[in-house]
């Protein structure tokens, strides 16, 4: 498989360093609000990338992605709240993980949190490390990294250390520290905020120590085979963890990194600060299924910006409609002869699908593939009466868009889409029964207004001489 490297800026031939067992560490949701669409561009992404290196390339998955449950807008929003920060975080924490099994997500090994103990000691043990290598200073119980100790500073953004400045983009709290550029490792306590105090003085930590911290805790001495996140997290967030991470142990943090390009509303770039956000429950809510978001997110390069409409969410749908109705089409294949092209030309495109994915994750491509395929096998079924294909050859079509789909997860995500009954059952069953007794008591009007409110709940009746039975719309 061959990923686009960050760190390089090329493609190169991935493997794990010992050969079996990738270790990944991907940053995952700072959880004051609930996660917007752009934030699940990246997360089904590098999904998508995890399902392509454990189903796809066989390799064994060891894969991280943390909550930033401490910060300022945690601490703020917590308050605000009148809530501790662990029970507002928690309620964040449910909310991503009920979002993240709604689109489909595998789970990964490990959702380590900031705050658990055994991340904190982890922090204060690196500070430390950092410390005996001449990387910080203190100021005001704060402490902090001095980037002038370590000369390659911004590899990874390409930055010289002339060209950073304090801005928008680099902490410029409110701290006192002795250069703009230097970057925050352990805040002092601040009255009403939470603390901890495990050899670094009363504070809390700063945003980028948590993720090298935890990254290293868990996955081991680096380097790390990959690294990822959206791309707004190249600097300054990677590029302080590769300080810190490489700063403190003199070995390479990770061996490559990936990053997802932005989302963008109307050409503007989705963020919660522009409040021109949605949330996965808010395109539920108009009527959108989860599987046409998550297939609308990976149909787009993950390294192109994606412009997010209702529209691109209707062609979704309607791909997907068209390949649940062929996958149906080739369940209904039951008998006759194998055509003798079939075989070459399914492994064909099996080859040609794993071909694009390895190729730095060319979902588009792989969507082309499946289409080709699909669009040549309702051409062979449309002849000679629909015998031109075999019972054998319906099966290996069916494991082909199976085997795509591990690597996809849409297929499979709308059949659990559409196993579940839009109205619960128990709901449609007594409004049957209440049907059945308005049109026995003569009230046509009533029974007709109970048929309609299925119908735009996305149930359909249907009366036969045995009794109503309903189904999907």
């Amino acid at each position: 498989m061959r990923l686009f490297n960050t760190l390089t800026r090329t493609e190169e031939d991935f493997v794990p360093a010992d050969g079996t067992t990738v270790r990944m560490y991907t940053c995952g949701l700072t959880v004051y609000a609930r996660g917007h669409i752009g934030n699940f561009r990246t997360f089904i992404s590098l999904d998508v990338l995890r399902r392509a290196l454990r189903h796809q390339e066989g390799y064994g998955m060891r894969h991280v992605m943390n909550f930033t449950d401490v910060d300022d807008k945690t601490i703020n929003a917590s308050q605000q709240a009148g809530m501790s920060l662990r029970d507002y975080t928690d309620l964040y924490i449910k909310a991503f993980r009920d979002d993240c099994a709604t689109l489909g997500l595998e789970p990964v090994e490990e959702n380590p949190r900031a705050t658990d103990e055994a991340n904190l000691r982890a922090m204060v043990d690196m500070i430390a490390q950092l410390k005996t290598r001449g990387h910080t200073y203190e100021s005001d119980g704060s402490t902090y990294f001095r980037i002038a100790t370590l000369p390659d500073y911004g590899k990874l953004a390409r930055l010289d250390h002339e060209g950073i400045q304090a801005g928008a983009r680099v902490d410029t709290d409110t701290y006192d520290k002795q250069d703009a550029r230097d970057f925050v490792l352990w805040k002092a306590t601040k009255a009403g905020e939470p603390t901890w105090d495990y050899g670094c003085g009363p504070g809390r930590p700063g945003w980028h120590i948590e993720c090298s911290a935890m990254a290293l805790r868990l996955l081991g001495d680096g380097p790390i085979d990959i690294h990822g996140g959206g791309i707004d997290l190249i600097f300054p967030h990677h590029e302080n963890e590769i300080a810190q991470a490489e700063g403190a142990t003199g070995r390479q943090f990770s061996r490559f990194w990936v990053h997802v390009e932005f989302l963008n509303l109307d050409h503007e770039k989705m963020s919660k600060s522009l409040g021109n956000v949605y949330n996965v429950q808010d395109i539920l809510d108009r009527g959108f299924k989860a599987s046409a978001l998550r297939y609308a997110l990976i149909s787009v390069h993950y390294r192109k910006q994606l412009t997010f409409s209702f529209e691109i969410l209707t062609q979704a749908d309607a791909a997907l409609t068209r390949l649940t109705d062929f996958l149906a089409r080739i369940d209904r294949v039951t008998g006759g002869d194998a055509h003798p092209e079939i075989a070459a030309r399914v492994a064909a495109a099996r080859d040609e699908f794993r071909s694009k994915i390895a190729s730095d994750l060319n979902v588009p491509g792989g969507l082309g593939v499946m289409f080709e395929l699909l669009r040549e096998m309702n051409a062979a079924m449309d002849q000679d009466g629909g015998r031109a294909l075999g019972a054998a050859d319906a099966a290996l079509i069916r494991d082909a868009f199976e085997e795509f789909d591990k690597v996809l997860g849409v297929v499979a995500l709308r059949r659990r889409e559409e196993a579940a009954p839009p109205v619960p059952e128990e709901e449609i069953r007594a409004l049957i029964d209440e049907r059945r007794q308005a049109r026995r008591d003569r009230q046509f009007a009533k029974a007709d207004t109970i048929r309609a409110g299925l119908e735009a709940r996305g149930v359909i009746l249907e009366d036969s001489p045995t009794g109503t039975r309903w189904k999907r719309k």
